[in-house]
């Protein structure tokens, strides 16, 4: 769909759920993330996004919906509609144990697009000798269901239209 106005993204069409960046950085494509499970998009199809590296970073919900899995280092947001979102704060931070993140809504909670969810410090888990990209995946789809809205390495706010997924 167009845009109105060449300085305003295109509003998704009706039934169509925009994806929100859930914290601030740079996109990247999936086939980049140094974790093949997600560089072939065997989770499911979206797009990464490496953090910015200063303090404490807050990660949102990307989409509106119940907060359905939560640990501190990924979770899952899912709407009710079919849509369910997983956002991965790093790769190989599972072996972290929660170290340097802090859960701020518990499982089951009810949460609007946009609310803080985690924060973590990506600088941190690079310091570990880890990798700090984030995958944001739409589960149980296909990539054809999915128009990003970004162009890969765009520097990205939270809460930026990421993907529409139709």
């Amino acid at each position: 769909m167009a845009a109105t106005d060449a300085n305003q993204p295109a509003t998704p069409a009706v039934g169509v759920v925009t994806v929100l960046a859930p914290l601030p950085g740079r996109s990247v494509p999936l086939a980049e993330v140094p974790d093949p499970v997600f560089a072939d998009a065997i989770v499911g199809p979206g797009v990464a996004i490496d953090p910015h590296r200063e303090g404490e970073v807050e990660v949102i919900a990307p989409i509106g919906g119940t907060l359905v899995k939560v640990h501190p280092h990924a979770f899952v947001v899912a709407d009710g509609n079919g849509h369910a979102v997983l956002v991965h704060l790093g790769i190989d931070t599972i072996q972290l144990a929660g170290d340097g993140f802090t859960v701020h809504v518990a499982e089951g909670a009810d949460l609007v697009a946009g609310q803080l969810v985690i924060t973590w410090s990506p600088q941190a888990v690079v310091d570990g000798g880890r990798s700090p990209v984030c995958p944001v995946i739409a589960l149980d789809t296909r990539a054809a269901s999915l128009t990003e809205r970004v162009e890969l390495g765009d520097v990205l706010d939270a809460g930026d239209p990421l993907f529409d997924w139709a």
